[in-house]
C-alpha cells in the first residue's frame, strides 16, 4: 500500500513493491492472495451463515476494502488508489459445491476460484461462501490482490473483521448508504491530479534514494567487514540464530537450484490442498534440536519434496532452495501494504537422515536470517517506478514463455512462507472457525507455493500448484504429513537441562 498526499486526501500511491505485483500480473500468474475458513456448526444449526457473512463485512467494511485503482495515461506510472463505493453483491458471492461435498471438492473449486482474475474496475478483492459440504461444516474463501497487503497485514485485517467470542457485540451502526449495495461509485479524480501524484511519489522516492545511498553502503561495506572477521562464528539468542552474519555459510548453502519438474512455464489452472499439525508438537521438535519453529517447517516442506520427487523418479542430488519472505515489518507497525523482501534459503533436501536435514536447514536459514537483520534497514519496500510499469508487464509476457523460462537459472524451487496468525479462536455469526488456510502466488519457474498460518494452536498448511507443474496437489500435502511423522519419530530427546522455550518461537 502507499501513502496519502496531503494535497489530494482521495487518493494514495502505491509503493514500489505493490505495484510490481499488479504490473507483472498475467493471466497464467494472478497476484492475489487468499484463505480458506472453516466453520464448525452446532447440532440443529439452522441460521443462514451466507447472511452473517454478509452482515459481517456490510457492518465493518474497513477502508482498504475500498480502495479501486486508478490508472496513469499510457501507463506512465503506477495507478493509485481512490475510494469507492462497495457493492457488496458484486463481492460476495454463494457457490454451491458438487455432491455429495466433499473435503476434496471444496478444494477442487478453492483452486478454481484462486485461478481466476480479480476485476481491476472494483475494488480488489472477492468472498465466496462455500455451500454444501457433507459434514455440515460452513466455509468461505478469501481473496484479495497482494498490491493491497502482505501477510501479516492480511492477518490485522482479519482481526477488524471477526469476532473474539461467539457472542458477538451488535453491529455497528453504519452511516447511510457507506457499504450498501448498489452504493454509487466515488468519483475518480482527474487525469492531473493523478498525475501529480504520480510524479510527487515518485520524486520523493528519489530524494530519499539519494539522500540514504550513503548510508546503505556504509551499512553493507559494515556487514561484509563484520562477516569476514567472524567467519564461522555463531551466538544464539531468544530467536534463533543471533550475531554476525557468517556469508561463507550462505555462500556454501546457497546458489543456484537444481532443475526439476516444478520449474517450469506455467498455465492459469491451479491446484490446491490443505494440511494442519498441531504448533505444540512442531515447537517440542524444534526445542529438541535448538532450532526454530520456522526451521521445522522448512524440514517438513524438504522431507515432502524429497517424497514427492523421489516417488516421480526426479529428485535430484543438489539441493532444492526455497525462496522465503522476511518481513521489514517495525514490531506494531500495522499499514495495509507490503512490507517484505525475499530471501534464498537452502533445503538440505539432498541429506536422507530427517534429523541432519532440519540441522542443516537450521544453519542455513539461520545464517540468512542475521544478513537480513543487519541488512533491513537498507531493503527498499518503495522506489520511483516512473516509465517502468509498461515495461514490467511487457518483461512478465516475455518470461512465460517456455524457451525464456527453461534457458535461465533456477534460483528457487519453491516457495515457502510463514504467518504467525491469532493465538485465539475467532467466531462469524456465533460459529467457532476451526481452520485458516492461506493460499498464495506461484510463477513462472516455481510452480508450488507452501504457505503456513498458525492459528489458535495449529499450524494450517495451504498447498497451491501450478496444475502443469503438480498435477495432483493432495500428494503433497500428504507427504507434508508422513515427513511431520517421520521427523517426529526421530525426534532427539533434550539432554539433562532443558531448552528455552523461547527458542522455538515462530
Amino acid at each position: 500500500m502507499g501513502r496519502k498526499q496531503p494535497d489530494d486526501p482521495g487518493i494514495e500511491t502505491l509503493s514500489g513493491v505493490d505495484g510490481a505485483f499488479l504490473n507483472l500480473e498475467t493471466e497464467a500468474t494472478p497476484m492475489h492472495v487468499g484463505s480458506l475458513h472453516l466453520f464448525e456448526t452446532p447440532a440443529g444449526y439452522r441460521g443462514d451463515f451466507f447472511a452473517s457473512v454478509r452482515r459481517m463485512m456490510e457492518s465493518r467494511m474497513v477502508p482498504v476494502l475500498r480502495r479501486r485503482l486508478a490508472s496513469l495515461p499510457l501507463r506512465l506510472a503506477n495507478p493509485v488508489w481512490v475510494q469507492d463505493g462497495i457493492d457488496l453483491d458484486r463481492h460476495i458471492r454463494r457457490v454451491r459445491l458438487p455432491k455429495p461435498g466433499t473435503w476434496a471438492q471444496l478444494e477442487a473449486v478453492v483452486a478454481g476460484l484462486h485461478a481466476e482474475l480479480l476485476d481491476r474496475s472494483r475494488p480488489l478483492w472477492m468472498m465466496y461462501v462455500l455451500e454444501g459440504l457433507a459434514t455440515g461444516e460452513k466455509a468461505y474463501y478469501f481473496k484479495i490482490h497482494h498490491a493491497m497487503l502482505d501477510g501479516q497485514a492480511g492477518v490485522a485485517l482479519a482481526s477488524a473483521l471477526f469476532d473474539t467470542s461467539p457472542d458477538a457485540a451488535p453491529a455497528p451502526r453504519r452511516k447511510a448508504g457507506a457499504a450498501a449495495s448498489g452504493a454509487r461509485p466515488a468519483a475518480t479524480p482527474g487525469t492531473l491530479a493523478l498525475v501529480a501524484a504520480a510524479f510527487r511519489h515518485d520524486a520523493a522516492q528519489y530524494v530519499k534514494l539519494v539522500r540514504e545511498l550513503p548510508g546503505a553502503v556504509r551499512t553493507l561495506a559494515a556487514i561484509v567487514g563484520n562477516s569476514a572477521r567472524s567467519s564461522g562464528a555463531r551466538a544464539r539468542g531468544k530467536a534463533g540464530i543471533e550475531g554476525a552474519a557468517d556469508f561463507a555459510e550462505l555462500k556454501r548453502s546457497i546458489s543456484f537450484g537444481p532443475r526439476t519438474a516444478l520449474n517450469v512455464a506455467i498455465t492459469p489452472e491451479r491446484g490446491f490442498a490443505t494440511a494442519a499439525v498441531p504448533r505444540a508438537r512442531l515447537k517440542a521438535i524444534a526445542e529438541a534440536n535448538d532450532a526454530t519453529v520456522n526451521d521445522v517447517v522448512l524440514a517438513l516442506c524438504s522431507g515432502a519434496l524429497r517424497r514427492y520427487l523421489k516417488r516421480n523418479a526426479s529428485l535430484p542430488r543438489k539441493s532444492l532452495i526455497a525462496s522465503m519472505p522476511i518481513s521489514l515489518r517495525e514490531q506494531g507497525n500495522t499499514e495495509m501494504r507490503t512490507q517484505a523482501a525475499l530471501s534464498l534459503v537452502s533445503l538440505a533436501s539432498n541429506v536422507a537422515d530427517p534429523l541432519k536435514r532440519l540441522r542443516a536447514i537450521r544453519d542455513s536459514a539461520g545464517a540468512t536470517k542475521a544478513v537480513a537483520r543487519q541488512a533491513r534497514s537498507v531493503i527498499p519496500t518503495d522506489f520511483p517506478l516512473i516509465g517502468v510499469p509498461w515495461l514490467l508487464g511487457a518483461l512478465a509476457s516475455l518470461y512465460g514463455s517456455r524457451g525464456v523460462v527453461d534457458t535461465l537459472p533456477v534460483l528457487a524451487n519453491v516457495l515457502v512462507s510463514s504467518v504467525p496468525g491469532p493465538l485465539a479462536p475467532l467466531y462469524v455469526g456465533g460459529l467457532r472457525m476451526t481452520g485458516y488456510w492461506p493460499l498464495s502466488i506461484v510463477e513462472h519457474g516455481i510452480g508450488l507455493n507452501i504457505t503456513l498460518m498458525s492459528y489458535a494452536g495449529n499450524l494450517c498448511v495451504g498447498f497451491v500448484v501450478a496444475r502443469c507443474a503438480v498435477p495432483d496437489a493432495r500428494e503433497l500435502a500428504d507427504d507434508f504429513l508422513d515427513a511431520f511423522e517421520e521427523l517426529e519419530q526421530h525426534m532427539q530427546k533434550p539432554a539433562a537441562a532443558p531448552r528455552k522455550a523461547a527458542a522455538a518461537k515462530l
